[in-house]
């Protein structure tokens, strides 16, 4: 008997331990990590075109002049401001002129035509909106990373080291997984990019309703990253990865509210440690729900705490499946749709962005399954994420409510900021099927310029300054 439960406990402790190595991602080797600068860029994209041309070869920073790389936020609200047409020609110098004009357009009556390379999200915007349609665009492969970051990244190959899906060790600066073996590595990717060391935005957002007719909210937001953070390098296995701290600036009945968060590994909090300030309480509150479902402040439920920035948070909730590459259509080069020249008026119309300003290239992106696990809550059973190989950014998001319906369709318009330089989505749209409104957010049109030349101190963010900020001290 006692033979017998030695050999039961032994056994036990051994599944134990067999589960707890299947939960971790095993960095690459060595001659996996070699073809990195090579047939794969040194962030991990396949550096050649396909077959057929329609996606080209890498090219990345060679688009760019060398005025467009060394922009100050000066020089780019001085063009905003006078000579908007200089603006956007500068920017347009990042395609040839063979990429300026529309190659063709799809509507519902051409997307068979197209559907292998459509998302389930596009199909249905296609077919539930007549006046939805997309511009497809000659494919240009611009995002870039600061070559430091490159190199952190090949070096990050071989030693990152992701268990379960959200305690990552071994990274340091750059993407943590070039070339990823598991959904959650691909996002992992997505929320630590590079995107400068600190950034001050002015933050246009608005929900759209069926007639068109939207309030606009303005927020301004602090950020200082700690991982991807070129002027203060961190330490490796640093648990801190960003502070962000928001201020919605109007409409005036939630004007002066303040959020401010710790982000970091690990799903204690979710991944996260966030603080509230209301000017009616007048005082500073923990807050527990800044996460996963609960809803953005004023965003009347049509945008998820985890679904800024795309997607953002731990992922602890959802099993990740990498399903692998694919050519789909994302939105990309979106730098008209970025004008100063157009006003918001233009853009938000009923159903749906205005189609003649979205500009969509074929590209080759990562997708990632992430189904809701059994006993867990989220309003999301499922999402399908596309993820640009090039830039690591999220793309576009199917999301599937609790009985298997697609519900809401998330895009982000990618773009490249040479002057940085990093890659990012402006503006960022979250569809709703059933309501169909829509909610965008990260606009720029009519606001500021992000100051990305900005410093922070550590302690900016600290909770106890909450207070003494709302009161202007």
């Amino acid at each position: 008997m006692r033979s017998l439960s030695m050999h039961l406990r032994a056994s036990v402790c051994f599944l134990l331990l067999a589960g707890l190595v299947s939960t971790a991602g095993a960095a690459v080797s060595p001659e996996e990590a070699a073809k990195l600068g090579k047939e794969l860029t040194p962030v991990g994209a396949i550096r050649a075109g396909n077959k057929d041309g329609s996606i080209p070869e890498y090219t990345g920073e060679k688009n760019f002049p060398e005025e467009a790389k060394h922009y100050t936020r000066a020089k780019l609200e001085d063009l905003r401001k006078k000579n908007p047409d200089k603006l956007e020609d500068d920017f347009k110098k990042n395609v040839d002129p063979a990429a300026i004009n529309p190659l063709f357009e799809i509507t519902k009556a051409t997307m068979a035509k197209h559907a292998d390379k459509l998302t389930e999200g596009q199909k249905a915007m296609l077919n539930k909106y007549p006046t939805y349609k997309m511009r497809i665009y000659k494919s240009v492969r611009t995002a870039y990373y600061p070559k430091a970051i490159e190199a952190a990244t090949v070096a990050n190959a071989t030693t990152a080291v992701l268990t379960g899906t959200d305690d990552l060790k071994g990274a340091k600066l750059g993407f943590p997984f070039p070339i990823p073996k598991s959904g959650a590595e691909v996002i992992w990717n997505h929320k630590l990019k590079f995107r400068g060391s600190a950034a001050k935005r002015y933050n246009n957002q608005a929900i759209v309703k069926p007639d068109g007719s939207f309030v606009l909210t303005k927020l301004v937001e602090d950020v200082k990253f700690k991982y991807a953070n070129l002027k203060d390098p961190p330490a490796e296995d640093n648990k801190l990865f960003a502070y962000y701290l928001s201020e919605v600036v109007s409409p005036p009945r939630v004007a002066g509210q303040i959020t401010l968060v710790h982000e970091f590994a690990g799903t204690e909090g979710g991944g996260r440690a966030a603080w509230l300030y209301s000017p009616g309480l007048a005082r500073v509150t923990r807050a527990p729900d800044v996460g996963y479902d609960n809803p953005a402040l004023g965003t009347d439920n049509e945008q998820y705490n985890d679904q800024i920035d795309v997607f953002n948070g731990a992922l602890d909730r959802f099993n990740w499946k990498l399903v692998g590459k694919k050519e789909v259509y994302i939105a990309y080069n979106s730098y008209q749709i970025n004008s100063p020249k157009l006003k918001y008026k233009d853009l938000l119309k009923p159903f749906h962005l205005n189609p003649e300003y979205p500009r969509y290239e074929l590209h080759r992106v990562w997708v990632v399954e992430a189904s809701l696990k059994p006993g867990l809550r989220h309003n999301f059973g499922k999402r399908i994420f596309y993820v640009d190989e090039d830039s690591w950014c999220i793309a576009s998001i199917d999301n599937y409510d609790g009985r298997g319906s697609l519900w809401k369709v998330q895009e982000a318009h990618l773009l490249t900021a040479p002057f940085i330089p990093t890659s990012t989505g402006i503006p960022e749209l979250i569809y709703d099927l059933q309501s169909n409104r829509y909610f965008a957010t990260t606009m720029v049109n009519e606001d500021a310029v992000t100051d990305f030349e900005v410093t922070y101190s550590d302690s900016y963010f600290d909770p106890s300054n909450l207070k003494r900020r709302a009161r202007g001290k």
